[in-house]
């Protein structure tokens, strides 16, 4: 199955519209949405369909048994982030334990154990022959990248006959981003005419590069700052990364995903230079 990526570096810059829009154009039947932090793409793609849920277990996290506890304070005075608390004997908070077992491995007593915690769950939405899968993880909890890594498998299981499949990575470069692009055939890196934009972009790009990841660039907003869409053109040229097409701001956008529909769902002009960077993003791949 051969996949494509939407990336930016950074938040904010359209990837998910994009992503709803190439959805619709190719009549994708796999996508998934790999921002398992934040995940939205389920507003515009998954709506009228109750998901297949599924718990995602994370790193384990330490339970401390007050019958076995005898107050030695061993465990309180290890913990580097600060998750043993006393309020009537010694407890836990599970927001703050990273599951690093040092309190298990220190306690004289075995009052501390390592047991298996809910850090999100997974969700698949399937509608005759369409899967759409995504996560949600839980406020606090780490293994993004992990959990990004079971999205896609959900996804290949599911749909391993088919021949295309679209993902929406999430903003920055960090450990769901590094997931997100392991295994993929292509990178399309959304970029905003900011400084910001132009910064986060040559992040991801580097990024995408040490991934070895073969990569193309568009603009979103492109004439909110048409200085800063000259600047990303130029480094495009200058790095021979293709470049295939900018998209303007539009207000009927906003109209468009608000009501739940893509922007490829009504005639206005962004729709339109969409459709244009999926034609040569296709004639790419």
């Amino acid at each position: 199955m051969k996949q494509l990526l939407v990336l930016s570096g950074k938040g904010g810059t359209g990837k998910t519209t994009f992503v709803s829009a190439f959805i619709k154009l190719a009549d994708a039947h796999a996508y998934a949405d790999c921002d398992v932090d934040a995940p939205n793409l389920h507003l515009l793609m998954g709506q009228g369909i109750s998901p297949e849920e599924t718990d995602y277990y994370g790193m384990p996290k330490a339970v401390i048994d007050a019958k076995l506890c005898i107050g030695c304070n061993k465990c309180k005075s290890s913990c580097r982030f600060d998750a043993i608390v006393v309020t009537n004997g010694y407890m836990v908070d599970h927001f703050a334990c990273e599951g690093c077992g040092v309190c298990a491995a220190i306690c004289p007593d075995g009052a501390v154990t390592m047991q298996p915690a809910i850090a999100g769950k997974l969700k698949l939405y399937r509608q005759q022959n369409k899967a759409f899968s995504t996560a949600q993880l839980k406020m606090g909890s780490g293994t993004s990248g992990k959990l990004v890594t079971e999205v896609k498998k959900a996804m290949n299981i599911k749909m391993q006959k088919q021949d295309f499949a679209i993902l929406d990575g999430s903003p920055g470069i960090g450990c769901p981003v590094i997931a997100s692009l392991s295994g993929v055939d292509f990178v399309l890196i959304v970029a905003e005419p900011s400084m910001s934009g132009i910064s986060d972009m040559k992040r991801i790009i580097q990024t995408a590069k040490i991934m070895q990841t073969p990569m193309a660039v568009t603009i979103n907003k492109y004439d909110t700052n048409l200085t800063k869409s000259e600047e990303i053109e130029g480094f495009c040229r200058e790095e021979k990364i293709p470049f295939i097409g900018v998209v303007p701001f539009d207000k009927r956008a906003v109209e468009a995903i608000n009501s739940g529909n893509t922007i490829v769902d009504i005639d206005c002009v962004s729709g339109r230079a969409v459709k244009e960077v999926y034609e040569k993003l296709i004639k790419i791949l």
